[in-house]
């Protein structure tokens, strides 16, 4: 019975040290085959004799079952490669996708989209947004007007990241809620749990928040404010459309909140009466609130008396809940009351926007935004009344008349809301 022997049998022995380091990657079948062969070959050139052959075959053969068994086995090939599934859209739930990753509410519940790895939108009845770029590592999600809550599955190596107007809020895993009003430019956002940075105008570089902090910007008058709420965090963890409690000023909860920073401008006009604060209540989304009260007080009384702000949150309330003639009236109200301020301009937008909402209206939203755009051609409103001119356009007239406005947007807007549907309608037959 021969002896094995370092001299003599170091070729084998190397060669099943070579074949260790080769497993540590992927082995392919070509590879496997080349490594047997020169295995093979050594062993021949070898003098290893009887028993001592037979154990090297066999070792061999352990290490070469046991690198096949733990790459063939998923979960483990995932995580030595490294590699994890692509993120991708689960499911829709109250409403649809459209071209250019357009969401379209189909009820009165708001739209809640889930992902494979867990993550969840939940955008509140009314909302706008878009879901502008869906990549393996995660989703860009662009908010145009009302509220949503995000519930983002924590994971390093994922990009997630939502637009709110001008604001960017860049997360990793994290539970919060942001809401948007481009007419009165006010941006809000409440972190439940994890953190986010917030970069936009009037930021400074970036805001960073934790857990139980909520950000409110007013662009226009440069006004940021965080306050420390200590039972935000404990709120449950999956996002809904449900809004929050009033923020009553007897509220335990209100009485806890600390402001930590503030800087603000000149305080926005108001009426001469105690405030409605029915902004406050759009940008929470309780929407019904500020209609039961205008209903209370009887519209007729409210439309001659309440301020420009409270006016236009009574628009904005009445057409998300498709209250066309009340949302109309409290538009026109505007325009009339206060003829020369800013929201005067917004107001004839929001009409356009009206206007759509009503059985047979594009043609008069059509007339609607080409006012608008002729008043303010460089208005805060102008790449959305210009999009939304393009867009009936082309319902209308079809896609030749719309092609102009198609290319006069991509001209003055390249990278607007609607700059994917100008470039189709640009580039279509």
């Amino acid at each position: 019975m021969g002896k094995l022997t370092p001299e003599a049998d170091r070729p084998a022995l190397d060669a099943v040290t070579e074949l260790a380091r080769e497993a540590v990657r992927p082995p392919t079948p070509e590879q496997i085959e080349r490594g047997l062969r020169s295995l093979r070959a050594r062993l021949a050139a070898a003098d290893v004799r009887g028993r001592t052959r037979r154990q090297l075959w066999l070792g061999t053969a352990v290490v070469l079952a046991l690198v096949a068994g733990l790459w063939a086995a998923p979960g483990l090939r995932s995580r030595w490669s490294g590699a994890q599934p692509a993120v991708a859209l689960d499911r829709i739930e109250g409403g649809s996708l459209l071209d250019g990753g357009y969401l379209s509410e189909s009820g009165h519940t708001g739209i809640r989209l889930f992902f494979n790895e867990g993550s969840s939108f939940a955008l509140t009845p009314g909302a706008r947004g878009r879901l502008r770029e869906l990549s393996r590592d995660g989703a860009r999600f662009g908010l145009e007007e009302g509220a949503a809550s995000f519930q983002i599955t924590p994971n390093a190596a994922r990009r997630w990241s939502v637009e709110a107007g001008p604001f960017l809020v860049t997360v990793k895993g994290t539970v919060f809620k942001v809401s948007w009003d481009p007419a009165s430019e006010r941006f809000e956002l409440v972190l439940r749990r994890g953190h986010v940075v917030v970069d936009g105008p009037v930021a400074g570089g970036g805001i960073p928040l934790r857990a139980g902090q909520r950000l409110v910007i007013v662009l226009r008058s440069a006004q940021i404010l965080i306050s420390e709420d200590a039972a935000a965090d404990e709120s449950a963890a999956a996002p809904a459309p449900a809004t929050p409690p009033p923020p009553a000023a007897s509220s335990p909860r209100r009485a806890a909140t600390r402001a930590v920073a503030i800087a603000s401008g000149p305080p926005a006009p108001g009426r001469a009466s105690e405030p409605r604060r029915w902004s406050e209540l759009l940008a929470a989304g309780r929407w019904d609130e500020i209609l039961a009260e205008a209903d209370r007080d009887g519209t007729d009384a409210v439309l001659k008396t309440a301020g420009s702000e409270d006016l236009l949150a009574l628009a904005d309330a009445a057409r998300y809940r498709r209250r066309i003639e009340l949302a109309r009236a409290a538009l026109l109200a505007q325009r009339r009351r206060f003829p020369g301020s800013p929201r005067a301009l917004d107001a004839l937008f929001l009409l356009g926007r009206v206007e759509e909402l009503s059985a047979g209206g594009a043609a008069r939203a059509l007339a609607v935004y080409d006012d608008y755009l002729a008043r303010a051609p460089q208005g805060a409103y102008a790449a959305e009344a210009l999009g939304r001119k393009m867009i009936l356009m082309n319902g209308l007239d079809g896609p030749a008349q719309a092609r102009a406005v198609a290319g006069q947007y991509l001209l003055r807007f390249p990278g607007g809301s609607y700059a994917a549907a100008a470039r189709a309608l640009a580039h279509g037959p």
